[in-house]
């Protein structure tokens, strides 16, 4: 199945979008198909932007925890590009599932995406209470935030069918090592 608007080609884009993807590249960040799609729209792009507030989060819960709370989220949605880019953040770290074990807040997170993604206003108190006892009023704004910019992406991504980036073809990765549903 093909993207219903194909990804955006360079030649095509505004100066401003041109301008952005030249300092993507220039950082040696990728400019995946999802932001090529986006990039049709500046005022839509700035809206999805994703890594401002990841990244925010990130500094405050590392890199494991937030790309297994973005992987949980992306594979109860059943998101292709973004479980699979998840997944790939996720196999790059060299964790040996074998001998694995979720952290306390590894698993909160998983079981608070999981809860955003089915249904927010049926969210488990106890998660709420094991999210106030770990962070700050402000931090679970910001977890929060970034749980709904991945559901946001991953809507977008299927409702678009966004072409799986090339660089992702490769991945293989259980949706299993996530821990039961509880």
């Amino acid at each position: 199945m093909s993207s219903v608007v194909p990804a955006l080609q360079y030649e095509e884009m505004t100066q401003e979008a041109k301008n952005f993807v030249d300092e993507r590249i220039k950082s040696g960040s990728r400019v995946t198909n999802m932001v090529k799609t986006l990039l049709y729209s500046m005022p839509s792009f700035d809206a999805m932007e994703f890594y401002p507030v990841r990244n925010e989060l990130q500094k405050i819960i590392g890199s494991r925890a937030i790309y297994f709370y973005c992987y949980a989220i992306s594979t109860e949605n059943d998101c292709l590009v973004c479980s699979t880019y998840h997944a790939k953040l996720l196999r790059d770290l060299n964790i040996s599932f074998n001998e694995f074990e979720f952290t306390e807040i590894e698993q909160m997170l998983i079981d608070y995406g999981r809860g955003l993604v089915n249904n927010a206003n049926t969210i488990d108190e106890s998660i709420y209470d094991r999210l106030r006892s770990q962070f700050t009023s402000e931090e679970i704004v910001l977890i929060t935030t970034v749980g709904c910019k991945m559901i946001a992406s991953n809507i977008f991504n299927e409702a678009l069918k966004v072409d799986l980036d090339e660089y992702l073809f490769e991945v293989e990765f259980d949706k299993n090592i996530l821990p039961a549903k509880s």
